[in-house]
């Protein structure tokens, strides 16, 4: 019996394995002709060489790839599933004695192994690939993106405060520049300039028309404190800041070129500062954790949708299946806007899509007859 249960499980895992890999690779080769098919006059009109376009699809496809996996996982399971249904094949493995749970062992055990690279490429290989892919697209196909927020504070520093009254990201130019340190509460330096500007080959900042306030403690003959404002300026001095041009880049949706330490690093940078727009890493951060998982309810939700032989074929049953992950991908989306607009918290946002359609499931795993 437990011979005869491997070969079933190896069975099963070999054709929703095999399914899914020629699903993607299929969808994938689709989809980047149709991409090549629309960007042809902008390969032609910048001269790119093959090279030069065979790069940036190398970073395309995993993108692609890791877009399309979840829906992908959800049609394979409800292809193989509703095919060994119609073939009567789910009856004869249920009429030798094997529960519908023990039926469904390598069912998971597929989901172990596309969860754990689905989890892999979203962590670590698809940021690198998108950072690649963005810089191409932001130099050949789109416009440059135009920084436009004025009177920006930022703490870049235990005690020190940065304010820019408006900044230029096209000239990386500064202007009403101040630098404030504190200690025990109280004003101890103020650095200001007219304009500050990053001069890329020294990786550090030019301030013209600067000045610089300090106050010292001096202690009188007869051991008294003393406090002494001490004043310099000058027309150019270079200094190194905690910030450089890409802290006044685009932030949207730059978290998908971050790796998962590189999220981490720019969450707790975020909220040293005390800047906003943290929301929408903190909940990418979870639903990259929660997506492993994810692919456990489909799985699970698909092999109940399809365990049962249908009148309607396996066309129906597929048909079934796209509802349903349609459904399930807008409630996630709705579920993420409402994070990052504040309404929710992201560790909420980033499950509650999955404990529903769980609970969903599992109602269909109990009603459905088999």
């Amino acid at each position: 019996m437990r011979t005869q249960l491997k070969i079933l499980d190896r069975y099963i895992l070999k054709k929703i394995l095999t399914t899914f890999f020629f699903v993607v690779l299929i969808l994938m080769a689709i989809i980047t002709v149709i991409d090549f098919t629309e960007k042809m006059d902008k390969f032609a009109r910048h001269h790119l060489t093959t090279q030069q376009i065979w790069g940036y699809y190398q970073d395309f496809i995993p993108w692609v790839m890791g877009l399309i996996t979840p829906i992908t996982v959800f049609i394979a399971i409800i292809y193989v599933t509703s095919r060994m249904a119609s073939h009567t094949e789910i009856i004869a493995i249920l009429s030798s004695g094997v529960s519908f749970r023990r039926m469904m062992v390598p069912y998971f055990l597929a989901s172990v192994v596309i969860g754990s690279i689905s989890f892999v490429l979203n962590g670590w290989v698809i940021p690198k690939a998108t950072r690649s892919r963005l810089a191409f697209e932001l130099q050949y196909f789109n416009n440059r993106y135009y920084f436009d927020a004025r009177n920006i504070h930022l703490q870049i520093a235990p005690n020190v405060f940065l304010f820019i009254q408006n900044y230029n990201n096209i000239s990386n130019i500064g202007y009403q520049f101040t630098l404030e340190k504190f200690k025990d509460n109280e004003l101890i330096e103020k650095l200001s300039a007219d304009n500050i500007q990053w001069d890329s080959t020294k990786g550090k900042w030019r301030l013209t028309y600067w000045k610089v306030k300090k106050v010292a403690a001096l202690f009188t003959a007869e051991g008294q404190q003393d406090l002494k404002q001490l004043q310099s300026q000058g027309d150019a001095l270079d200094t190194a800041l905690a910030i450089t041009p890409k802290d006044f880049e685009a932030q949207e949706r730059s978290y998908d070129g971050m790796t998962m330490g590189e999220l981490d690093e720019h969450i707790a940078k975020l909220k040293f500062r005390g800047a906003s727009g943290v929301r929408m890493f903190e909940v990418e951060k979870r639903i990259r954790y929660a997506s492993p998982f994810t692919t456990f309810v489909l799985v699970f939700m698909g092999v109940t949708v399809s365990s049962r032989k249908s009148r309607g074929g396996t066309g129906l049953q597929i048909a079934l299946g796209f509802v349903l992950a349609f459904i399930f991908i807008l409630f996630f989306m709705l579920s993420r806007t409402f994070a990052e607009a504040g309404e929710i918290a992201p560790v909420v946002a980033a499950w509650i899509p999955n404990v529903i359609f769980t609970i969903i499931s599992g109602i269909l795993y109990y009603v459905t007859p088999r």
